[in-house]
């Protein structure tokens, strides 16, 4: 019996999935492979990574994905938090 050859950077006892893929995203796939010169699995294996790393998958509360955003713009208004309605309500009035 041969022993099955792994991938390299692969593991024996890495898993394997077979999935069905819409003839779209087949053509795409197939497309990929042969202009990158890398093999399916491997671009299949990136794009779950990727997708799987992304903040909306990994930390789905939305305050955590801006957490570095909040406060790092100045308004220029100090009272901004508690007159936001006032400020919002001026700013329909003209036309901005």
């Amino acid at each position: 019996m041969k022993p099955r050859s792994v991938p390299q950077g692969m593991s024996p006892s890495a898993s394997q999935l077979s999935i069905r893929l819409p003839a779209e995203l087949s053509v795409a796939l197939e497309r990929a492979t042969r202009t990158s010169g890398r093999r399916t699995s491997d671009i299949v294996r990136a794009a779950l990574r990727e997708y799987l790393n992304a903040p909306s998958v990994s930390d789905p509360a939305p305050s955590r994905r801006v957490r570095g955003l909040i406060g790092s713009l100045e308004s220029g208004l100090p009272d901004m938090a508690e007159q936001h309605r006032r400020y919002i309500v001026e700013s329909l009035t003209r036309g901005e």
